[in-house]
């Protein structure tokens, strides 16, 4: 039988003798996805190559030679002169070979005391920290956005909602500032699950740790980690912090998408609340009036794979034996996607709020409009009558009532009609029943 001389069999195969099937070179390669990590594999690279000379365990010139030749391949990946191949299967054996390219056999002397496993972990750790990093900026940027909205509309007066009934007067900054509050709540989401990120798994090898010398707490301060993980197993085959970033970003997309649902809503003729820009709009290729949404329509439709990426990913580490299956090997892809779809998000989301305007009449006309002070009504019958809150309610509904069959606001009644209600109805009435402005 000819020997195999497939380059990836150079790099991990010893034992076997030939290539591998075309079709498992196609389902056993990740380089597609996981060369987003380069810049993290070649960060973890170089600190554990400072660790292995620091422990004597190489030496000092193959670890200059080491370095340099990373600090090279980081040049030829950022210019786009690198060259990645599925052969090589992931980040990992594409860097390594390379590696070996430039500084030749001191670079087999690299992967001493580590595994894919750890460094995989390792890798996927350091980028999924980076990404909330970026995430927290947008989300704080979006926030800045409805805090000056908040503040310009402080006194806009637009009918609170339930059950998309016009409910109680509030102010637009009121209710935009509901969004900054979700928003508070995803960035520290996200926060709290970077402390989670923020361990280091180099050192645990494959699952069960190495013979040499090594000193994990080193690498894990060169790298900008809180600590090393504990547990070997663990620290290999340990995915919940990817589906706590992938929670976080599908909790964080579900309030962009509620807030894109008002958005659209406000945004109709029939309510005609806001008025977004033309940059932040879409047209109709038949009906030429039209002037669509649909920024705030994707952002809604999106949310759909956030969520998804999360049960995807639940699914993937659902009843995973330890330590490390390949298996895992799904965990990046849906983590780049809920990355990149979310960043997608809140960049729209704030272009749209930033460029748009609110019609504050018609918000306001829509609140008188709605009988939102209602509840002021029976609250004032409460407060001054003494009346139990249940009549109230009662009394206020029959006013209401009268009112809509009579076609007019409820500040436009006759003191007369709602004494036929409740007698005891003074004219002292008439300051809760029109929206203040």
């Amino acid at each position: 039988m000819k020997k195999n001389q497939n380059k990836s069999n150079t790099m991990w195969g010893g034992r076997f003798e030939t290539t591998p099937d075309l079709i498992m070179q196609q389902i056993n390669a990740s380089i597609g996805v996981d060369q987003r990590m380069w810049k993290q594999d070649i960060e973890g690279s170089k600190a554990h190559c400072k660790m292995l000379v620091k422990q004597n365990i190489i030496t000092d010139s193959d670890g200059k030679a080491i370095l340099d030749g990373l600090d090279q391949i980081e040049k030829e990946i950022e210019s786009g002169t690198f060259e990645f191949t599925a052969e090589l299967e992931d980040i990992h054996m594409n860097v390594e070979s390379r590696l070996k390219d430039i500084v030749g056999d001191a670079a087999g002397r690299l992967h001493t005391a580590r595994s894919r496993n750890d460094q995989v972990a390792t890798d996927f750790r350091l980028w999924v920290r980076d990404a909330i990093n970026i995430l927290i900026h947008k989300i704080e940027n979006l926030q800045q956005t409805l805090a000056t909205l908040s503040k310009e509309h402080d006194t806009s007066i637009m009918p609170g909602f339930t059950h998309l009934q016009a409910a109680q007067p509030i102010t637009l900054g009121r209710h935009l500032d509901a969004y900054y509050q979700m928003l508070s709540r995803d960035k520290s989401r996200f926060e709290d699950c970077a402390t989670r990120v923020n361990e280091c798994p180099l050192g645990a090898a494959a699952l069960a740790g190495t013979p040499f010398p090594i000193d994990r707490a080193y690498t894990a301060e060169q790298l900008g980690f809180d600590r090393p993980m504990p547990n070997t197993l663990d620290a290999v085959s340990a995915r919940d912090f990817a589906n706590e970033f992938l929670f976080c970003a599908a909790q964080c997309g579900l309030h962009l998408s509620r807030l894109a649902e008002e958005i659209i809503i406000w945004a109709t003729p029939q309510f005609g609340f806001i008025r977004l820009s033309d940059q932040w709009s879409t047209g109709s290729s038949i009906m030429p009036q039209k002037k669509n949404p649909d920024a705030a329509e994707l952002i809604r439709g999106k949310t759909g794979r956030l969520s998804g990426n999360l049960v995807q990913m639940l699914t993937v580490m659902k009843a995973l034996p330890l330590a490390y299956n390949k298996d895992m090997q799904e965990d990046k892809e849906s983590t780049f996607d809920s990355f990149d779809t979310l960043i997608l998000g809140l960049e729209a989301m704030n272009g749209m709020l930033a460029t748009a305007t609110f019609n504050k009449d018609i918000m306001l006309e829509a609140a008188e409009d709605g009988f939102t002070t209602a509840t002021a009504l029976a609250d004032w019958l409460v407060i001054h009558l003494n009346m139990p809150f249940r009549n109230a309610h009662h009394v206020t509904g029959r006013i209401v009532k009268m009112a809509e069959d009579k076609g007019c606001k409820l500040h436009e009644l006759e003191l007369s009609e709602m004494q036929s209600v409740e007698a005891a109805i003074t004219d002292k009435i008439y300051k809760v029943l029109r929206v203040q402005t």
